[in-house]
């Protein structure tokens, strides 16, 4: 089932994101804290996926009035190649349709092969005409990379 996500989510969500092998992430942005503060700025657009009384998928959407953007989209390794990760793609699609956003984006690590390929294989374009740039504003944002033995 893909619902909308609530901060009573995160403690699920934030466990969830500690299974992805290769997933990044943030000290501030993605602590509770940071979260509650993005689904307040957010609170229609990110969603959770719940099978087995479990959350097995997220994704972090939001929009700044113009473009949306998808963040921290996962789904756990048991669970994928079963349509979740699609569903929640399109309930997030939808909501920003609802708030009359015309264009979605998303960042994935060109190490991402299994990101990558769901990406493509869902119609998603890669785009080769334009560099991304980042600025961080916040040293004690520190990333941590989700490594599996």
């Amino acid at each position: 089932m893909v619902r909308t996500m609530t901060i009573e989510d995160y403690e699920g969500v934030s466990a969830l994101w500690k299974t992805i092998n290769g997933f990044a992430i943030r000290s501030v942005d993605d602590s509770r804290e940071g979260v509650e503060a993005f689904l307040r700025r957010n609170p229609t657009t990110s969603v959770v996926a719940e099978e087995d009384g479990k959350i097995v998928g997220a994704i972090l959407c939001g929009h700044d009035g113009r473009r949306g953007c998808l963040y921290h989209v996962c789904v756990h390794k048991d669970y994928r190649r079963h349509g979740i990760g699609k569903a929640m793609v399109v309930k997030c699609m939808q909501e920003l349709k609802n708030e009359k956003i015309n264009k979605v984006s998303l960042i994935a690590f060109t190490k991402n092969d299994i990101g990558n390929a769901f990406w493509n294989c869902i119609g998603w374009t890669k785009r080769e005409d334009l560099n991304y740039y980042d600025f961080t504003l916040n040293t004690n944002n520190i990333i941590t990379y989700i490594e599996q033995g």
